[in-house]
C-alpha cells in the first residue's frame, strides 16, 4: 500500500470537502490503484488528508492525468497558504486498516529513531488491544525514509475514545507509547468524512 498525506491550514472548509467529493464522484472511476481517504479538519482549521493507492505507482499515474492537475490546481486555491504532502511506501495497517464506520479519527505525527519499534509497538499482540481498547476500530501507519510517521487511528466515536484514554496500558505498551509520541503532534478529527472504492 502507497500513503500520501495531504496537510494545510483551511478556513473554506465546505468548499474543499465539496471539491472532495467531486474528486470522488467524477474522477475516482478513473484512478486504477485508488483505494480511499480519510478527510477531516481540527478545532483550528488544519486540513488532514490521508489517501490510499495500492502502489505508487498507481499514485503517480492517477497525479499525472490531465484532469487530476486541473482538479488538483484548484485545491490549492482553496488553502490560506502553502499545503505539505507526504509520500509514505512503508505503510503498516492496525487491525483491519482504517474504518469508515468511524465516528472520530485521530491523526498522529512524529519522528522516530527506530522504524521497527514503532512498527512492533502498532502490530504486536492486536488482539489483546482490541480487548482493552474496544473503541480502536483500526488504524494505517505511514513511514517516510526519515523516520517521520504519519498514524491514522479510527474509533467508533470521540466520547469512547477519551474514556479509553483513561485506560492504563502494561508498563511494556507504556514505555514503547512514551517513546513513539515523544514530541509527537496530534490533529483531532471531530467530524472525519470518508471515501472508498
Amino acid at each position: 500500500m502507497f500513503i500520501q498525506i495531504i496537510q494545510g491550514k483551511c478556513t473554506r472548509q465546505q468548499e474543499l470537502h465539496e471539491h472532495l467529493d467531486t474528486w470522488r464522484n467524477e474522477l475516482s472511476s478513473g484512478a486504477p490503484g485508488w483505494l480511499g481517504g480519510t478527510y477531516g479538519f481540527t478545532d483550528d482549521d488544519m486540513f488532514m488528508g490521508v489517501v490510499r493507492f495500492d502502489s505508487r505507482e498507481s499514485a503517480m499515474s492517477n497525479s499525472g492525468r490531465p484532469e487530476q492537475d486541473a482538479w488538483a490546481a484548484r485545491m490549492m486555491e482553496l488553502f490560506d497558504g502553502p499545503v505539505e504532502f507526504h509520500d509514505c511506501d512503508d505503510v503498516t495497517l492496525l487491525m483491519d486498516g482504517g474504518s469508515d464506520d468511524a465516528g472520530f479519527v485521530q491523526v498522529i505525527r512524529g519522528k522516530v529513531d527506530d522504524v521497527e519499534r514503532l512498527r512492533s509497538l502498532m502490530t504486536t499482540d492486536t488482539d489483546s488491544l482490541h480487548e482493552a481498547r474496544p473503541e480502536i476500530i483500526g488504524g494505517t501507519l505511514a513511514i517516510e525514509p526519515d523516520g517521520t510517521f504519519t498514524e491514522t487511528v479510527a474509533f467508533t466515536s470521540e466520547d469512547a475514545a477519551r474514556q479509553g484514554e483513561q485506560v492504563e496500558p502494561p508498563p511494556e505498551v507504556r514505555s514503547g507509547l512514551e517513546y513513539a509520541m515523544a514530541n509527537a503532534e496530534f490533529y483531532d478529527l471531530h467530524h472525519p468524512w470518508f471515501a472508498s472504492r
